[in-house]
């Protein structure tokens, strides 16, 4: 199961398949709230791992609200939960709020879940100016098969683990998808790398047309890369991260070729011409 533990994965399994007639159940006879919240708290300690005497909280207290549940592990709150009663939509509304809760912690927490049971979804909270969050993984209880789970589903569950976060799996998970977002590749084709790379490649085409490097900046601009992926907030993100990179490794590159010609130019240490006499100098009594 997706390079997962097996200990997890035979966890993972057997939770699903005891807790979605749970979930079934629960949606029809419309659980209210509180009843949700203790189908969730169970989840968390069968399915996820978490131990729900230590680690699974309802007392997380934030300018005098309390959250509905929070994941802590040792002294380190890694996550806020709200929960909404089993039968009700999860609106945009709803995460708002817990993603002010876990950005007015006095520690700052990074990640915050909404469920209603049936749908959990774990967003990473950006502390930017405003304060915004990004949805990061979304999971489906009713639609998942214990007997054919898929990697990314497999994957997914994961993440929300316990296990999870001795690894940083979810950090990981995320800074991947980063690197790998229509933003951070819309960024990096319009380096001058780049661009020096597709002028030398259309020269190979068309060996005796005049292409310069801002024509093809042009052309991926208004013709090949969707306006949205280079002009938003994200690709403005994206594109000064590229440029802060980039100038770290000239600047690394600087100071190492600065020091190989510090220690190219220094003279070597005079040499004792052959036969002559060796000189020790005792110290003076």
């Amino acid at each position: 199961m997706a390079n997962i533990p097996q200990k997890v994965a035979d966890r993972i399994t057997a939770g699903i398949k005891k807790f979605k007639p749970v979930l079934m159940a629960a949606k029809d006879h419309d659980a209210n709230e509180a009843d949700t919240v203790r189908i969730i708290t169970d989840m968390l300690f069968e399915i996820f791992g978490y131990d729900k005497y230590t680690e699974i909280t309802s007392e997380k207290c934030i300018r005098g609200t309390y959250c509905d549940l929070a994941i802590k592990i040792g002294e380190v709150t890694q996550s806020l939960i709200e929960a909404k009663a089993i039968s009700l939509e999860l609106k945009e509304g709803f995460v708002k709020q817990a993603v002010d809760y876990a950005a007015n912690a006095p520690e700052g927490i990074d990640w915050v879940l909404l469920t209603n049971g049936i749908i959990w979804r774990v967003y990473r909270v950006l502390f930017s100016k405003p304060i915004d969050h990004e949805l990061v993984v979304e999971i489906n209880f009713l639609s998942l098969d214990h007997r054919k789970l898929t990697d990314v589903e497999a994957l997914s569950l994961f993440l929300i683990s316990k296990e999870s976060w001795a690894k940083s799996a979810l950090n990981d998970y995320y800074d991947q998808r980063q690197a790998l977002s229509r933003f951070s590749i819309g960024a990096v084709l319009l380096t001058e790398p780049v661009l020096g790379v597709i002028k030398r490649e259309l020269k190979r085409i068309s060996p005796d047309v005049k292409i310069d490097i801002d024509q093809i900046r042009e052309v991926l601009e208004q013709e090949v890369i969707k306006r949205e992926v280079v002009e938003c907030d994200k690709a403005k993100v994206a594109a000064k991260k590229i440029a802060r990179a980039a100038n770290k490794v000239m600047k690394d590159k600087t100071e190492k070729d600065a020091v190989v010609d510090t220690v190219s130019q220094t003279p070597p240490p005079p040499s004792i011409p052959p036969g002559a006499a060796s000189i020790s100098i005792s110290p003076a009594a």
